[in-house]
């Protein structure tokens, strides 16, 4: 390396005097921290200074920055720093540009934040983004400003109209914040020069704004979701330059003025969830490449006009009351169109060519018109029809779709096979009756399979096993019978939930199952499955949810024979069955999940373009209950459902299913007494040990049950009182002690006067609220 350090990459020298004037690091993979005896501090004639994009570990920002007097430019933006912003930056009183773009926790006290406006005065470029200031704008802003981005940093009150004229702005950010505003009335001072502006989320509560129409020069223009009202003004196809409008996520109404279709710049173009109604005039920009009209209150014919957008790669026109047919001739300019969305209209046919379609909740009947499958069988990628009245499909001849969606028809007969180039195919909720066909195993790249609340007969195809790919397989609720697939695959099997609920299986559960490493969930509850507690299943690493409820399984559980098993477990729910002998200690004390409270917990997420939800069976509060997660946003979702039990009844409710504990030995043949280590399954929301034959007192230790919500050790032999610790359970909504020989008081405290009677009853020893009033005034 050259000791001359005027040489080294990212340092620039003055010519004359051979001081380092320049100090560009961004992005050099920086670690650690700066210390204020750097001896970076002692480059005292800087005038450019770039530490971005680098890792500084989340130390604090050196005071001695400060010291930098003939500092023009100073970015430390994406550097990994946190803590308070020092007030000696208000010193670099010659700054034309500071960024200090966080991505963690760097805050600005708010008189610094005044201070620092007050004292950079030359400043062109100010960007504090993401760093929490929480206070009110100064007016004190450099008349020579270009660019202010004041991004997502808990500002609140009104925003000074002195910013809009700001004569050289070009770029201003300030949405994400608690803001309110008015708009100039007038021709803004910033008109001419203003480019970029974005004030997402401000709430205006006004009118759009006409003078927006003197904004000759702005190429982007964001008010979403800024509370606006009333038409779009006329005076918008003043704006040649723009290239980037968003109004989405207002109260705006009216038609659509035919002027914003003819700007001659316009490539964006969203303006959804308003209330704009209407036919749509002739749209004759052919620069637009992305419109998002949906959620509004359009109606009539889609226009001609839509074959002169000839470079339109997405068309959003969902949730209007567009009506007719729509000829395929609209579309057969459109080669670039790529994405159609079309749902709930009234409307059923769509273009050639493309490649993902969406004709969910739109009242289609009767079955697919063959015109459709000619019309994309060779371009569509992903198909979703769900939701409608189809009653026949019998068979889809797609050559390369990857999705198809289903889900929430009248379909009925046998199971149409999808292409073989299927990986998301989703068919539930119909009435679909025969045998799955062993065909099926053909279908080698499917990722999730999801067949679930049809009338599906006859035996699983033992080959399902053996598809490697494979990462979810949903049949509950048919009327399937046999056994278990016995093979899963040794090498690389990739499933991650199986849900084979409600159905009339047999036999017992597969030891193949152990190869399914990857296995978070697995619902084989409601079935006819006869077989001992299978501990195996406990060297599955992510395995966090497993139901085996409403079978015939039977015998003791027996103490585990390794050190770890089911690690990740937070959902074992054994009620229903013939479980018998001692409620298993040794395998509480090997349920990590449960035992700690994580509030990072995060749902697994699946990939592909769907929108994954996770969804359990288990009891709690007394009822049945399903319990939802989601797991991947996209244009389509599945549903993988439990099935809780709460207060009594079976419900289904949406709950983040991987947030969410339980614990049910219910209706089983257990007996001896409540080992006092269930108090250490500190995460548990649902613990229900009702209806089984335990004897002896209710340990005092599951007042240490801090997230539970429902407690149900009804119908069993308790004897002794109620321990006073339960009283300090204060998420406890639910609580069921009926039917047991417990005696004495009843606990007094803020959960127990929510308690009805029920709750106690069949336990003639007890007295107290609500038992007996007459005896609560004798003294308890």
């Amino acid at each position: 390396m050259s000791r001359d350090c005027c040489s080294w990459d990212g340092v620039v020298c003055d010519n004359m005097t051979g001081n380092v004037i320049e100090l560009n690091l961004s992005c050099s993979g920086i670690v650690g921290k700066i210390d204020s005896n750097s001896s970076l501090f002692q480059l005292s004639h800087l005038q450019r200074l770039d530490l971005s994009y680098n890792h500084f570990s989340k130390s604090h920002i050196s005071p001695e920055f400060g010291r930098f007097s003939n500092l023009t430019y100073f970015d430390l933006s994406w550097a990994d720093f946190s803590g308070q912003i020092p007030s000696e930056i208000s010193h670099l009183s010659k700054l034309h540009s500071l960024s200090l773009y966080s991505s963690i926790g760097l805050r600005l006290a708010a008189h610094d934040f005044k201070l620092l406006l007050q004292n950079l005065t030359q400043l062109r470029e100010l960007d504090l983004s993401n760093i929490n200031i929480s206070s009110t704008i100064p007016l004190n802003f450099s008349s020579h400003l270009t660019t202010l981005s004041l991004i997502d940093t808990g500002l609140y009150g009104i925003i000074p109209e002195s910013i809009f004229h700001l004569p050289n702005l070009e770029t201003l950010y300030l949405g994400f914040s608690d803001l309110r505003g008015y708009f100039p009335k007038t021709k803004w001072n910033s008109s001419a020069s203003l480019v970029e502006l974005d004030l997402l989320g401000v709430n205006f509560s006004d009118s759009f704004p006409e003078s927006t129409g003197y904004l000759t020069s702005v190429r982007s223009l964001s008010l979403q979701s800024c509370n606006l009202r009333g038409p779009i003004p006329e005076s918008i196809s003043n704006l040649i330059r723009i290239d980037y409008l968003h109004l989405q996520d207002n109260s705006l109404n009216g038609t659509i003025p035919s002027g914003v279709f003819s700007l001659p710049s316009l490539r964006y173009l969203l303006l959804g969830k308003n209330h704009f109604s209407g036919h749509l005039d002739d749209l004759k920009s052919n620069s637009l490449i992305w419109i998002n009209l949906g959620d509004n209150q359009l109606q009539g014919y889609l226009p001609k006009s839509i074959q002169n957008l000839v470079n339109l790669t997405s068309l959003y026109l969902s949730f209007n009351n567009f009506s007719g047919r729509v000829d395929v001739s609209l579309f057969s300019n459109l080669k670039r169109l790529s994405d159609l969305t079309l749902s709930n209209n009234k409307f059923l046919r769509s273009a050639k060519q493309l490649e993902v379609l969406d004709l969910s909740n739109n009242k289609i009947q009767g079955r697919i018109p063959d015109w459709a499958w000619s019309n994309w069988m060779f371009s569509l990628k992903s198909l979703n029809i769900s939701h409608n009245m189809l009653t026949s499909v019998d068979s889809i001849p797609l050559q390369t779709v990857y999705t198809i969606d289903l889900r929430s028809n009248l379909l009925q007969g046998s199971l149409p096979m999808p292409p073989n180039s299927t990986r998301y195919f989703f068919i539930s909720q119909n009435n679909l009756t025969k045998e799955i066909p062993s065909s099926i195993c053909n279908l080698t790249s499917l990722v999730m399979l999801d067949l679930a609340r049809n009338n599906l007969t006859g035996e699983i195809p033992q080959c399902l096993g053996n598809i490697s790919g494979l990462k979810v397989l949903d049949m509950q609720h048919n009327r399937l019978i046999g056994t278990l697939p016995t093979i899963f695959s040794i090498n690389g099997s990739s499933l991650k939930s199986l849900n084979l609920h409600s159905n009339k299986l047999e036999g017992r559960i597969p030891r193949s199952l152990a190869n399914c490493k990857e296995l978070q969930l697995l619902d084989l509850g409601d079935n006819h499955l006869t077989d001992t507690f299978p501990m195996w299943l406990g060297t599955l690493p992510k395995l966090k949810v497993l139901s085996l409820r409403s079978n015939t399984l039977h015998g003791s559980i027996q103490p585990p024979r390794i050190e770890t098993i089911f690690p990740e477990l937070q959902i074992l729910d054994l009620s229903y069955n013939a479980f018998s002998g001692n409620l298993p200690s040794n395998l509480f004390q090997h349920l990590k999940a449960m035992r700690t409270n994580d509030p990072s917990t995060e749902a697994p997420r699946y990939p592909g373009s769907t929108y994954y939800e996770d969804s359990i069976t288990v009891t709690t509060k007394g009822f049945v209950r399903e319990i939802v997660r989601i797991l991947y946003p996209r244009s389509t979702y599945y549903k993988d459902s439990i099935t809780v039990t709460t207060k009594g009844f079976v419900r289904e409710i949406v709950r983040i299913l991987y947030l969410y504990t339980v614990i049910d030995f219910s209706s089983n043949k257990f007996e001896g007494q409540i080992p006092s280590i269930m108090g250490d399954l500190i995460a548990v929301h649902t613990l229900n040990l009702s209806r089984n034959g335990l004897k002896g007192h209710i340990p005092p230790s599951l007042g240490d049950l801090s997230s539970v919500e429902s407690l149900d050790l009804s119908g069993n032999q308790l004897t002794g009182e109620i321990p006073e610790q339960l009283a300090s359970l204060t998420s406890l909504s639910f609580l069921n002690l009926s039917h047991n020989h417990l005696q004495g008081c009843i606990p007094q405290g803020s959960q127990f006067h929510t308690f009805e009677s029920n709750s106690y009853e069949g336990n003639d020893g007890l007295r107290g609220f609500p038992v007996s009033k007459i005896v609560e005034m004798l003294g308890c």
